[in-house]
């Protein structure tokens, strides 16, 4: 399956931006998907996670309350809503998707297959 993660853009501390992971090549309802972001300088974290069939979703603890991870499998895209910025979440994001992770690899950026570019996200304060 191949990704393609865009919505990235400048945003000022407090604003929203809304991520899409489109995905082709495979049936991406049989994919679970996770973003994942990385800043300069710093290691590879876990943002949020979805299951194939939307139904159990997963966050990092400080995005948790302010991103919302939601796919639509009619258009192989995935969402990440995200809301009340701020300058920490300054960062490259990036999907990934693979087709069996048990639950503490849905957090595991290492389990997964298949990746997008990156997206840049910028934060402004």
């Amino acid at each position: 399956v191949q990704l393609q993660a865009s919505g990235g853009g400048l945003v000022q501390a407090g604003g929203s931006l809304r991520l899409s992971c489109a995905a082709s090549g495979r049936t991406f309802s049989g994919y679970n998907v996770g973003w994942f972001r990385q800043a300069p300088g710093k290691e590879r974290e876990f943002v949020a996670a979805i299951r194939r069939n939307g139904g159990t979703t997963y966050y990092a603890g400080s995005v948790k309350g302010r991103f919302t991870i939601s796919r639509d499998n009619a258009k192989n895209t995935v969402y990440l809503q995200m809301n009340n910025l701020n300058s920490e979440d300054t960062a490259a994001y990036y999907c990934a998707a693979d087709a069996a992770l048990i639950t503490s690899s849905m957090m595991d950026g290492d389990a997964y297959d298949y990746w997008g570019q990156g997206t840049l996200v910028t934060v402004s304060s």
